[in-house]
């Protein structure tokens, strides 16, 4: 017997849920994009060290060039080359430390547009991977040529509010390095967080760095990692638990997500009797499979259905892709026996068969005009009565605009052809 080619792409589609499912990673990847403040006490490695020591697993790398800011990079094939290597699970990536605290407009104009153009690389590369926004800290006197920058404080919120909003821009994530420190610095200010020229880390800086990129990447604690850098354990673990407090209250606010979060199925259902147009707004998915309670199914973007007879019906969908799948569904009431009542606009339409539709109008209207989906006009009446029927047998299957005008004003209303 032959399969309908509904039920193939189904089957497909099924088929490639299963080996997205299946093909779990060993180890979370990531790629290291900045400069002195990722290099010096190497960053990538204490990360991957104290990753190992949780339990976990990281397999790094890097590319980084002293005082490189995003545009440096975006420009710098060595870079690209790097981000090509493979599809990354995340590649962080970190300006230069100044330039998320200039001045609101330089950094639009400036920083926003290679930053985000740097996502844009990594998604490009990898439908899975993430960027990763590293959000680093003031200086240790801030930066005293500007006023608005000149003390710690001024500087790391001007840079924590920068990194938020680059990575809201770029559907990116942050890791609030800067907010760790800053918590170290307000609680336990006998821990120098510094090297000696107050602007790059110390070897209390760089753990309490990878600290935090723990738990963004894994959004679990570090607290309780043994590996320590070489730092006593007490030092250790309180760097520890202020990378945690940073992190994990505030998840959202750093736009965290894991893997398998990145797919998000969601619609929007808009009735018409027995007959329902579904649009669909899922996030990140490659396919979807359509259950509309009725026993039919439907793997298009954004089906229209036919209901047999009146109800609610539970509407599922289910967004497909190698990241991961999610769920959604709604409650659909259908109206009764094809009829759609109209009140406020003066209208009755009964739906008949193939495209066929009888209209009763309070008012009779000058002219109908219907438009396909684009806008384009596919047939205009001039009525003569109040009673009309209209015959859309040969156009496509889709949703059609009524539109016509009464004492009331312009009307509109929805036409689904079902094929």
């Amino acid at each position: 017997m032959k399969k309908s080619n509904t039920v193939v792409k189904m089957m497909a589609i099924c088929t490639l849920l299963f080996s997205f499912n299946t093909q779990a990673q060993d180890s979370v990847s990531v790629l290291f994009i900045g400069n002195s403040y990722t290099y010096v006490n190497d960053l990538p490695s204490v990360f991957s060290q104290l990753t190992l020591s949780l339990g976990d697993e990281a397999t790094v790398d890097s590319k980084t060039n002293g005082g490189f800011t995003f545009q440096n990079h975006l420009v710098d094939p060595l870079t690209m080359t790097k981000i090509h290597t493979k599809p990354w699970d995340y590649v962080v990536l970190q300006g230069q430390s100044q330039e998320p605290s200039f001045p609101f407009d330089q950094v639009n104009t400036q920083t926003l547009p290679p930053a985000v153009s740097l996502a844009d690389s990594v998604y490009a590369n990898g439908f899975c991977s993430q960027a990763m926004y590293f959000m680093t800290w003031g200086r240790q006197v801030g930066d005293p040529q500007w006023d608005s920058i000149n003390t710690f404080y001024k500087m790391n919120n001007r840079l924590r509010n920068a990194y938020v909003r680059i990575a809201d821009s770029a559907n990116a994530s942050v890791a609030p390095v800067g907010v760790a420190w800053k918590y170290i610095i307000d609680n336990y200010p006998t821990i120098n967080l510094y090297s000696p020229d107050g602007s790059h880390p110390s070897l209390e800086g760089t753990y309490l760095a990878a600290c935090t990129f723990y738990a963004s990447v894994y959004r679990k604690n570090s607290s309780g990692a043994t590996y320590t850098a070489g730092l006593d354990p007490t030092t250790a673990g309180i760097l520890q638990t202020a990378a945690d407090l940073a992190v994990l209250d505030s998840i959202d606010t750093w736009f965290l997500k894991g893997k398998a979060d990145l797919t998000v199925a969601d619609f929007l259902a808009s009735v018409n009797g027995q007959t329902v147009q579904l649009t669909n707004s899922s996030i990140h998915a490659q396919g979807y499979i359509w259950n509309f309670g009725d026993g039919a199914s439907s793997v298009l973007v954004d089906p229209t259905h036919g209901f047999a007879a009146a109800g609610t019906y539970p509407i599922e969908l289910i967004a497909l892709s190698e990241c991961g799948n999610d769920t959604t569904i709604q409650q659909i009431t259908s109206q009764s026996a094809g009829i759609i009542e109209g009140a406020a606009l003066g209208l009755t339409v009964k739906m008949l068969d193939n495209g066929n539709f009888d209209l009763e109008f309070i008012e009779i209207p000058s002219a109908l005009t219907i438009r396909d989906m684009n806008g384009a006009v596919v047939m205009i009446l001039r009525p003569d009565q109040a009673n009309v029927h209209i015959d859309l047998t040969a156009v496509s299957a889709g949703v059609y605009q009524m539109e016509w005008e009464s004492n009331a004003g312009q009307n509109r209303y929805a036409l689904p052809v079902i094929k």
